[in-house]
């Protein structure tokens, strides 16, 4: 009886292991040898639903270095294709694949790095094929180089056309057709039918004046840029840490030993040290040699070439943030850059000065329409303003706001006695709101631009116009001061008398301006044909060919660094 069940067992352990087998020779890195070049592309095919199969089961990966990035979108384009090959026919590259690696080789003219788009890997797998004809018969290197392109295809159009930044409402961008399911593949198959990626980029990107212009200058930038990677110095660190703040010096060690100002020395330095190592950079960077940290410092160690490049990057991605077409005509205020200027056309018509909000009073990223404009407005002071300073002073001395011109005023508009206000009651804010009366003393100046939005700034002058001499202008509580006000008030003017509908009558035009501001008059004006506006944030820009650099005035580029391109 035993004897008859011996060679039924063996015979289904013989069926076990070549199931195991079987499904062994469907795992991602064994070879599949095709002799006959006719069958090749069937038998990629089938390795790429294998691969495509055994990635959903293991995050994303294919093997040990190969990682699918948008497997969904990869994994529809082939469904969609019955698992036809993209990349290869019959055992040889297709023509147009050159195309891409080459793009993606030379990624950075376009912001990008080439390191997204498995550049390291292709160029692995293009050797091998290009090298050894061994691995050209072999189906399931051909399915590896097309996940990884195709991957790779469907990151580019992803980057040119969305960036890395994440959505953002702020400028009301339309609906992105590259958020639709079929997108990317409409793409790509586009790109196989008729084989013009210089179109399909083209198609990509923004057609805004500053991105062409910022990514036109890169290639100059690229051709004479340090690639010599500096450590990253973060400031500030975490006051009363200990373990921040040793943290920060290790930075710091680090950054001065790649100057060359001061010695490997295998530990921490002593003050001693430190101080002298701090002063010896500051003299090869012409600054104040006293040996102390400041954010001058840090900024200086961290403006490197390749941090340059990263903000290049972060702010042609900005612009993919921006509407696909701009309206005719439009105010822009780039805070960074502390101008206004007025577009007609995609052609500058006005530039003005401006001053923007403090970092700690930030003027806000937005879009509006102008509204209306007040001559000799009053001033409404902030919330936040009335808690931060004057009520702590208020507590002290109730009368402190009539000394600085200020008065109190309840819900019906009344003014109120200060001296009869019970101020020890309030810490969080008060119920009356504090006023400025009209004048050339007024906060506001003596002109003001309304326009809608949650944040209660607004576009006006001031009454310390000596501050626009200053290079360094984030000065004000949130609001925009504008120096060319005058021009930029003249300007809506003509727009809305160029523009009055037949039958309709417009109640100012220049010369009414120009009489109610000599007769100081406070006057209420409503803007027809509203001008929209766009208070934005580039910190670098192309002036004269040249990419010019701002300030980093709120640390935007700092987050955006920290959050999309720590490990570039």
């Amino acid at each position: 009886m035993d004897q008859q069940k011996i060679p039924l067992n063996l015979f289904l352990c013989l069926v076990f292991c070549f199931i195991i087998v079987s499904c062994n020779n469907n795992k991602p890195g064994d070879k599949i040898i095709v002799t006959d070049p006719d069958e090749m592309d069937q038998q990629t095919g089938e390795s790429i639903k294998q691969d495509l199969a055994f990635a959903f089961e293991n995050k994303g990966n294919i093997n040990d270095s190969v990682s699918v990035k948008l497997l969904d979108v990869v994994s529809n384009f082939y469904q969609s294709n019955n698992y036809t090959v993209a990349w290869s026919h019959k055992g040889k590259w297709q023509p147009f694949t050159d195309t891409i690696y080459r793009f993606i080789q030379n990624a950075e003219q376009y912001g990008l790095f080439p390191a997204d788009y498995h550049f390291k890997d292709l160029k692995s797998i293009k050797s091998g094929l290009d090298s050894d004809s061994l691995k050209r018969m072999d189906a399931a290197q051909w399915s590896r180089a097309d996940i990884v392109l195709t991957d790779a295809f469907m990151h580019l159009v992803k980057d040119l056309k969305n960036g890395r930044l994440g959505a953002d409402s702020t400028f009301q961008k339309k609906e992105d057709s590259a958020a639709k399911a079929n997108f990317y593949a409409t793409s790509l198959n586009e790109f196989l039918k008729h084989n013009d990626f210089t179109k399909l980029v083209s198609s990509l990107e923004p057609s805004l004046k500053g991105y062409g212009e910022l990514k036109g200058a890169l290639p100059h930038f690229l051709d004479s840029m340090d690639r010599q990677v500096y450590t990253y110095v973060t400031y500030p660190y975490k006051a009363n840490d200990p373990k921040d703040s040793l943290f920060f010096i290790k930075l710091l060690q680090k950054r001065l030993t790649e100057s060359g100002c001061i010695e490997p020395i295998g530990k921490l330095p002593d003050s001693l040290q430190l101080n002298s190592a701090l002063k010896k950079y500051q003299k090869l960077k012409g600054i104040k040699a006293d040996g102390k940290v400041s954010a001058l410092l840090i900024r200086s160690m961290n403006n490197t070439d390749v941090e340059r490049f990263k903000r290049i990057a972060i702010n042609l991605d900005r612009y993919k943030q921006m509407p696909d077409t701009m309206p005719e005509k439009y105010i822009w205020v780039n805070l960074p850059g502390y101008y206004l200027d007025v577009y007609e056309n995609d052609s500058i018509v006005l530039e003005s000065k401006i001053i923007c909000g403090t970092p700690t009073t930030r003027t806000p990223l937005l879009y509006s329409v102008i509204s209306d404009m007040v001559t000799y407005p009053t001033w409404t002071v902030p919330n936040s303003i009335i808690k931060k300073q004057y009520l702590p002073k208020l507590k002290s001395n109730p009368y402190y706001l009539s000394r600085i011109g200020l008065r109190l005023v309840d819900s019906k508009g009344e003014t109120v006695d200060p001296g009869t206000v019970n101020w020890s009651k309030y810490s969080k804010g008060i119920p009356y709101k504090v006023v400025q009366g009209s004048g050339d003393d007024n906060a506001l100046g003596i002109f003001k631009f309304n326009f809608k939005n949650p944040y209660s700034v607004y576009l006006h002058d001031t009454n310390q116009r000596y501050l626009f001499k200053n290079s360094a202008r984030a000065l004000s509580h949130g609001c925009v001061r504008v120096e060319q006000w005058d021009k930029l008030a003249f300007y809506i003017a003509r727009n809305d008398s160029m523009n009055i509908k037949p039958g309709d009558a417009l109640q100012y035009n220049t010369d009414s301006i120009k009489n109610w501001l000599a007769n100081k008059e406070r006057k209420r004006i409503g803007v027809k044909n509203g001008i929209p506006l766009f208070i934005a944030y580039f910190s670098c820009e192309t002036k004269g060919n040249k990419i010019k650099f701002y300030d980093d005035i709120y640390g935007e580029d700092k987050m955006m660094r920290e959050k999309f391109f720590q490990n570039k």
